[in-house]
């Protein structure tokens, strides 16, 4: 559904090693810098099913978290989600929402995990559990 999600960093140097250790945890190699022609800082993570990227805002002023908004990554299994949470905490991340676990819902039971990168950004990992 998706080709790509972009965020707004206001240290991109702080989020590109917050990013570079939770995506590192599940498998995503680090940024590559794509630098836009006004000289604005970007970072891409790419994978074969969709682009995540970080940027310097454009307009100049401080990145904002989206407030109600959250970006979902998709882990293998509460142990790898567990450590991109431990990662992100070690990297700048705050933890945010319950602590990370199971949790029943209407779809099902799931792993979730919750951070806020160093710009506010409200993140997840989450495992949905076979029934």
């Amino acid at each position: 559904m998706f080709s790509h999600i972009m965020l707004g960093a206001t240290d991109i140097e702080a989020s590109k090693a917050f990013y570079d250790a939770t995506l590192g945890a599940i498998g995503i190699g680090p940024g590559v810098l794509n630098p836009s022609p006004t000289g604005i800082k970007r970072y891409f993570y790419m994978t074969p099913t969709g682009i995540f990227a970080i940027t310097q805002p454009l307009d100049g002023n401080a990145a904002t978290g989206a407030n109600g908004g959250t970006i979902g990554f998709t882990v293998a299994d509460a142990a790898q989600g567990d450590a991109w949470h431990a990662a992100g905490v070690a990297n700048g991340g705050t933890t945010c929402e319950d602590a990370p676990g199971i949790r029943e819902g209407s779809t099902g039971a799931m792993y979730l995990a919750y951070l806020r990168d160093p710009s506010g950004n409200k993140i997840c990992a989450l495992h949905r559990i076979p029934a």
